[in-house]
């Protein structure tokens, strides 16, 4: 496949998935709001924007300030989990502008394509079966991939290099979408070309260096394809 503005032919796809496949950040963000108020803790309702794409030291801080311990916690996370996976199963859970015409044409293309996400394995099975998307990838890495494998996740490039190597497509012919800047740093520090296409965050200045592009949506980019 080629690209304007990517000198080398794309020959393999790799994907992020919560608010870049499909429209789980914004579930997310709506779970943890009727979460709080349900467990009447005193979150901000935009607390969540400032956690999209968080680090572990990140979300360990933010819970450290508002959970009086980690049974609170839990059970906040454990609500937050329960109502998304209610509303996949409701079909709140949609795949994003674009993706499903990316998705046919990258197959008729015939791309291996693959999901690179920090999600668990159960999630990400029930979201991708939810929206008709997971017959299009090979296989899906995940954070229990990450664990198995005794590996740092995003923003380290530890999963996008086991990705890169199971997809078997030489790196500078990959090219990987993300939507937010950890997912963005794991890719590019992997060696892989990225597209950015932001959810819930606009891209910030480092970020549009970092991107090989940075687009509003997946019809963005198709645009570029010749």
């Amino acid at each position: 496949m080629r690209v304007h503005g990517i000198k080398e032919d794309i020959k393999g796809i790799l994907f992020d998935m919560d608010g870049l496949l499909v429209n789980s950040e914004n579930l997310y963000w709506q779970a943890n709001i009727q979460a709080a108020k349900e467990a009447h803790i005193g979150t901000p309702d935009d607390i969540y924007l400032k956690l999209v794409g968080s680090t572990n030291t990140d979300m360990n801080d933010f819970y450290l300030q508002y959970f009086a311990n980690t049974e609170q916690r839990d059970q906040f996370i454990k609500r937050t989990d329960e109502l998304v996976w209610q509303w996949t199963d409701e079909s709140k859970l949609k795949l994003r502008p674009g993706v499903q015409k990316a998705l046919d044409l990258f197959q008729q293309a015939g791309l291996p394509m693959a999901v690179v996400t920090s999600n668990t394995e159960d999630v990400v099975e029930h979201n991708l079966w939810a929206t008709g998307a997971r017959n299009y990838f090979q296989f899906h890495l995940n954070y229990d991939d990450v664990q198995k494998n005794k590996v740092k996740p995003k923003p380290a490039p530890d999963i996008y290099l086991l990705a890169a190597d199971r997809l078997n497509v030489a790196k500078e012919n990959i090219l990987a979408f993300e939507d937010s800047r950890p997912g963005l740093l794991a890719a590019v520090n992997a060696g892989l070309k990225c597209v950015m296409v932001p959810d819930l965050i606009p891209a910030s200045a480092k970020d549009k260096q970092k991107a090989t592009f940075v687009c509003q949506d997946f019809y963005e980019f198709l645009k570029k394809i010749y």
